[in-house]
């Protein structure tokens, strides 16, 4: 009941704050073109119900960072600008061009996120990337491992391009240079064997697939803490927990500047993110 009722107050809210600011600013542009999607979006950015990932679901708001990184706005989607660029990417990628956010419409940014993922399109291939060796391995300093987690080794190019990537954070991010637990790792290069073992001793498998092939046998995978939820652990899958990252401005920094630091991120899970350059030979030992 309480989750309903707090939907309910949500959508006013968006809806109201969607036609109070309907004249004002550029996002606003366009207006009488694109305000009746603007307000079937604020209305489903909070209240849509569905499963894009099997569990059910309400809203979209987890998900708003990546999806404005590829719209290429700032502006939030009860805005007639918002509307406009999203029918422009349906169009681009074969849909009708509404202007409306629908689960089809997540469905191809799902797609794009995952090809830029090299894991994932090995594995669509049916091939599991074997652990880099040994000596392409580095040590994280204690600095940089999350309390709730202990990880101890990265490739040692992506190690280069984290540390590059949080002093960038703690340089241009208030909340990040007032917080050293922000971007910290909680989890790196898991050897494939010791993961196995963990999962089933666990029973946190993610199924099979986890166990039998996770990101992190990689070491170009980490996982970041960018906040977390009250009473929520740093990688719960919850929708509010993920919602409650997506809104902070570390994982807002990340959407929109990991990339030049070689890093994509897993869209279901905000803490994940993973390197896609290729080995670097220059940072063999």
């Amino acid at each position: 009941m309480w989750r309903s009722l707090l939907a309910f107050l949500s959508l006013c809210f968006a809806l109201a704050f969607a036609v109070g600011a309907r004249a004002a600013g550029p996002c606003h542009t366009n207006a009488d073109g694109w305000q009746a999607q603007a307000l079937a979006n604020a209305a489903s950015a909070y209240g849509m119900e569905w499963a894009p990932f099997g569990a059910a679901e309400w809203g979209w708001q987890a998900y708003l960072p990546l999806i404005q990184q590829e719209l290429h706005t700032a502006c939030g989607p009860g805005t007639p600008v918002f509307a406009s660029q999203l029918a422009g990417f349906q169009q681009t990628y074969g849909l009708a061009p509404t202007g409306l956010f629908d689960a089809a419409t997540f469905q191809v940014f799902r797609g794009l996120w995952q090809e830029r993922r090299p894991f994932v399109m090995a594995r669509v291939g049916g091939a599991c990337p074997e652990p880099p060796p040994i000596n392409q391995l580095g040590y994280l300093v204690a600095e940089e491992e999350h309390a709730d987690r202990l990880t101890r080794l990265l490739r040692r190019d992506v190690l280069d391009a984290y540390r590059r990537l949080v002093a960038a954070a703690r340089a241009e991010i208030p909340e990040v240079a007032a917080n050293p637990e922000l971007l910290q790792i909680f989890s790196g290069f898991r050897d494939p064997e010791a993961d196995a073992a963990r999962c089933a001793q666990q029973g946190n498998c993610d199924g099979l697939r986890r166990a039998v092939c996770s990101p992190h046998r990689t070491g170009t995978a980490v996982d970041l803490y960018v906040g977390q939820a009250p009473g929520q652990g740093v990688d719960s899958t919850s929708p509010a927990s993920r919602e409650h990252m997506a809104r902070t401005a570390t994982y807002r920094w990340l959407v929109a500047n990991a990339g030049r630091f070689g890093f994509t991120p897993y869209v279901y899970e905000p803490w994940h993110w993973e390197y896609v350059r290729p080995w670097d030979p220059s940072f063999a030992p």
